[in-house]
């Protein structure tokens, strides 16, 4: 396993066991955390994906990072939808250059985020969905109006999207996962949509389900 540096991201590399053009997935770690929290799942996610983990580019503290600023208040917590957007950019010159440096089947990758991580994934799914295979969005939000951002409709309803939530986050509501599944039920065609009896977390049978549709929707056309 490799670090390396790119000029937008610094990120963890663990190439794939496949001799072909390689499915590549990036995980995208939440708000507090680094590169190195989702790359320990590589040996639950099978020898036969190219991993990549990249940084988030806010500096929060010595090995804590954060994609973009938020603020814990009495009404919940609050974004900074201009640094999002901003960092959204950051992240598609890093999902593109991951694609011309690995070659990419079908020159696209798959993306996987977790909490504040899964709501950059929708963001760049609802930006440019023709540089995706599929979403994968743990524990996050939806973006507050999603319809407004969607770049491409027809490329984005075809993405296939596997969202789980904790039905005891008390970090993200469970009610955040719910309403990620009503707006993909009338805009993607292809959404599994999972609970779970764990709070804001990935747990055994999260990390089972992820591994399975992985392997599914690789084999879909």
């Amino acid at each position: 396993m490799l670090q390396r540096t790119q000029s937008s991201l610094t990120y963890l590399d663990r190439p794939s066991a496949s001799k072909q053009r390689e499915d590549i997935l990036v995980m995208l770690h939440g708000y507090g955390s680094n590169e190195k929290d989702l790359m320990q799942l590589a040996p639950s996610l099978g020898e036969n994906l190219h991993l990549i983990t990249p940084r988030a580019p806010l500096v929060l503290a010595p090995e804590t990072y954060g994609w973009f600023p938020i603020e814990f208040t009495q009404e919940g917590i609050t974004v900074d939808r201009e640094a999002a957007g901003r960092t959204k950019e950051t992240l598609l010159g890093f999902l593109h250059g991951i694609v011309d440096r690995y070659k990419a089947r079908e020159n696209k990758v798959w993306l996987m985020g977790f909490s504040q991580g899964a709501v950059m994934s929708y963001l760049a799914a609802l930006a440019e969905p023709a540089l995706l295979h599929g979403v994968i969005a743990l524990s996050g939000q939806f973006p507050a109006s999603p319809s407004l951002v969607n770049a491409e409709p027809d490329l984005f309803r075809a993405l296939p999207f596997l969202v789980v939530h904790g039905i005891y986050d008390d970090v993200l509501p469970v009610t955040n996962g719910r309403h990620s599944e009503r707006w993909l039920q009338e805009h993607a065609d292809r959404l599994t949509y999972r609970e779970y009896a764990m709070g804001h977390e990935i747990n055994a049978e999260a990390l089972e389900l992820i591994r399975d549709w992985l392997y599914r929707a690789k084999a879909s056309p």
